[in-house]
């Protein structure tokens, strides 16, 4: 797997520039027939680092000028608000309520877009009739107003998880070196196989030592996957063991922003380029809601 060489000091400047003139963009009009590029990030256990991944690779796809919306989808732990250092507007919960309306959730932060989480919800399957209304609704619009919308999900393999992973164009799982880390994305990815309109699923080897120690994990779980599960899983990437990540989580800002010259920064940046440069999902099957909202049914 050939992966691009961390960002020179000039594009990291660039991408400061970028994200401060998105940060305080307003919520974007509407473009006629959008249909916005989703990408699930999901790993089998917590600790792996996914939600900050999640965020940060979120800024910077919007620092190459992409419309990002994030999605905190965690119901347990939710908490995508604190690494981008956001005072959430709303939350998810408040939406399904119908106390407020998607566009008044959403929160303008570094150049995205984010929904904050709702961790008083125990399962999206246990949604009444009108807040499976509002749910749909909500992404609908996000879909107008957004090039590429990034869900956080929760950490595990429950059925909420692996519904809204499998309904995304596309998945991310996260791993690290660990082995017990490395059996719980297996078993991500096995439940993902079996499903049987899951999107092309990507592996990211997250707090990787070196490059090689990178290679050498995702090429053993992209075989076993491949021989055991008669499953493709595409090695996306890596991201480097970094003590700029937890100086930027303490500060509760994106470490692409405040560390953005960092070797974790610059592998996360690595990752949004490959991700628009030749690599898209199956975008010709139905829609991201379509298919979230049959797995809501058949789960009722």
């Amino acid at each position: 797997m050939s992966v691009p060489p961390v960002g020179a000091p000039d594009q990291a400047e660039e991408l400061r520039r970028l994200v401060a003139q998105r940060a305080a963009t307003r919520i974007p009009a509407v473009r006629p027939r959008t249909t916005a590029r989703v990408i699930a990030v999901t790993s089998g256990k917590g600790g792996v680092g996914k939600t900050n991944l999640s965020a940060n690779l979120a800024v910077a796809a919007a620092a190459l000028g992409k419309r990002v919306a994030l999605v905190d989808l965690d119901l347990g732990l939710a908490n995508a608000d604190v690494v981008l250092g956001a005072s959430p507007r709303a939350t998810m919960a408040q939406v399904l309520s119908g106390q407020v309306g998607i566009l008044e959730a959403l929160t303008p932060v570094h150049g995205v877009l984010l929904l904050a989480g709702a961790s008083g919800l125990e399962n999206f399957a246990n949604l009444t009739a009108p807040e499976r209304e509002r749910l749909r609704d909500a992404f609908g619009r996000l879909h107008e107003r957004a090039d590429l919308i990034v869900l956080d999900t929760g950490a595990g393999v429950s059925r909420n998880v692996i519904e809204f992973a499998a309904a995304a164009d596309e998945v991310i799982v996260v791993t690290t070196p660990e082995p017990t880390s490395l059996v719980d994305a297996y078993a991500t990815v096995k439940l993902l196989a079996r499903e049987p309109e899951t999107g092309a699923i990507r592996l990211v080897v997250n707090q990787a030592a070196d490059r090689a120690e990178a290679d050498r994990v995702s090429a053993g779980l992209v075989s076993v996957a491949r021989r055991f599960l008669q499953a493709d899983v595409d090695r996306l990437g890596y991201v480097l063991r970094d003590p700029a990540v937890g100086r930027a989580v303490c500060a509760r800002v994106p470490f692409v922003v405040a560390e953005s010259r960092s070797a974790a920064a610059g592998c996360v940046r690595n990752l949004a380029a490959r991700l628009f440069n030749g690599i898209a999902g199956n975008l010709e099957r139905p829609g991201f809601v379509e298919r979230m909202f049959g797995f809501l049914r058949r789960g009722a």
